[in-house]
């Protein structure tokens, strides 16, 4: 039993505050009955014996992939978010929201590809004394029989026949110069407008800013591009049980999710607006829900039916829209997901640190990814060197590491434990009663994993 199940008790002050329907809700919860419903009539005093005998309803979780899709789907329906200007230093991560047009010609003007000479007409060729470097003026046109010596880059001069590489050219005692092969005309000139014309759509609108565009934005003249936003995730650490330093004593623990889920959830492209620790304070908890601004909001721990699980109640409270309400997956079934206003979520994770993991994967990351705007990654399957054990009706979200061409699951995967997935490179997706050695199966990658823009965690 963890700290959080042995506790018991309200907190005497916020009871006060819940009205009645708030009571009954809760009463209902309790009961089985779907949150949000109502208590029915007390029955007859020989009905209610009947009925405690029957079991109570069972509350329907998502399915696992019902819940992703849901998440995504619910992203595509917030309010519009207008695109914003962002520097090319900010934009790493980003999707574009407008499509990148040249604001030049690429070249803008004929370079030389090679070092060498630029020389005109037939060979042998007299060299010029001055040479011509990037960077610099157009240089005087050569005449035939003229060569000048050139840097990788600089400006073609007008009426150039060709560059002639260093490593295929000779002077002899007079100064004159020699090729020692074959050379085309044009040959290692790279023409103006050869990569593209002023104009011309170099990628468009919903490509994920990578390094490379990065390079080619600056290329075609830009200075800021037009982006999607960074979703504004705000994270709050429920729980009186944790510690933020030192070692666990005394029933209390250390709290890995305040450093594991800010970074997290920026190499899922978030912006990180806030990290507050609220302990089990229902008031605490309902003041944040009310002040945020946050495109997200992720809760960690109280999303289960306990004295001190707040979420529930307090999404109740301000009226939130239950999207989904526990899911059937291993670890992580008490997750949620809730819309608490217009343009704004919550993500209820579960309080063990690999049921949150699992919450992230299958709630955030499909949220996040469609406020960012950004391209769904392919699903792809490895078949699994060993036999994972599954549960007889729920997806099993499991630690593995790839070696070769198969999925290795880990130790070490219980709710509570990290120690499987910090040393994982993806998550398995077992299906329910389990997977076979050699049998494919879907696989999660973890952002640090990937070879894609989800390393940068800053």
């Amino acid at each position: 039993m963890t700290a959080r199940a042995a506790r018991t008790g309200e907190d005497a002050e916020d009871s006060e505050d819940l009205d009645v329907e708030e009571v009954l809700a809760l009463v209902n919860e309790a009961h089985g009955h779907p949150v949000g419903g109502h208590v029915p009539a007390p029955a007859p005093r020989a009905g209610r014996q009947e009925a405690a005998r029957r079991p109570a309803p069972r509350h329907r979780a998502t399915p696992w992939p019902e819940a992703r899709a849901t998440a995504a789907r619910a992203a595509a329906r917030t309010a519009h978010r207008a695109p914003v200007s962002v520097t090319l230093d900010d934009a790493l991560g980003l999707t574009l929201a407008a499509p990148l047009s040249a604001l030049t010609d690429l070249p803008s003007f004929d370079t030389s590809a090679m070092d060498g000479w630029a020389v005109a007409g037939p060979g042998p060729w007299a060299v010029r004394d001055e040479g011509v470097l990037a960077g610099h003026a157009e240089p005087d046109p050569l005449t035939d029989g003229e060569a000048v010596r050139i840097a990788t880059g600089a400006r073609i001069p007008l009426d150039t026949t060709a560059v002639l590489r260093s490593e295929h050219g000779r002077t002899d005692d007079k100064g004159h110069l020699h090729t020692t092969r074959e050379m085309a005309h044009g040959q290692d000139i790279r023409p103006r407008g050869q990569e593209c014309r002023s104009g011309d759509q170099l990628l468009p609108a919903g490509t994920l800013v990578t390094p490379a565009v990065l390079g080619l934005a600056a290329a075609a003249g830009y200075d800021t591009v037009t982006a999607v936003p960074r979703p504004r995730v705000e994270v709050l650490v429920l729980g009186d049980e944790l510690l933020t330093e030192g070692r666990p004593h005394d029933g209390l623990i250390r709290d890995a999710l305040g450093p594991m889920l800010p970074p997290w959830l920026r190499a899922l492209g978030a912006e990180i607006v806030a990290v507050r620790r609220l302990g089990d304070d229902a008031k605490a908890l309902h003041k944040a829900l009310t002040a945020s601004a946050a495109d997200l909001i992720v809760t960690t721990g109280g999303t289960a039916s306990g004295p001190v699980d707040h979420v529930h109640p307090t999404l109740r409270r301000i009226g939130a829209e239950l999207l989904v309400d526990g899911v059937d997956v291993r670890p992580g079934h008490p997750m949620l997901l809730a819309r608490t206003k217009e343009g704004q979520h919550l993500v209820g994770l579960p309080g063990n640190p690999l049921a949150a993991v699992s919450g992230l994967l299958t709630l955030a990351e499909p949220l996040l990814r469609a406020l960012a705007a950004r391209p769904a990654p392919e699903p792809y399957t490895l078949p699994l060197r060993d036999e994972v054990h599954g549960h007889p009706d729920d997806t099993r979200l499991i630690p593995v590491v790839l070696r070769g061409d198969s999925a290795v699951p880990l130790h070490y995967n219980g709710p509570a434990m990290l120690r499987g997935i910090a040393a994982a490179d993806a998550l398995a997706v077992v299906p329910p009663g389990g997977a076979r050695p050699g049998q494919e199966t879907e696989l999660l990658d973890l952002p640090w994993a990937t070879a894609g823009i989800g390393v940068c965690f800053t």
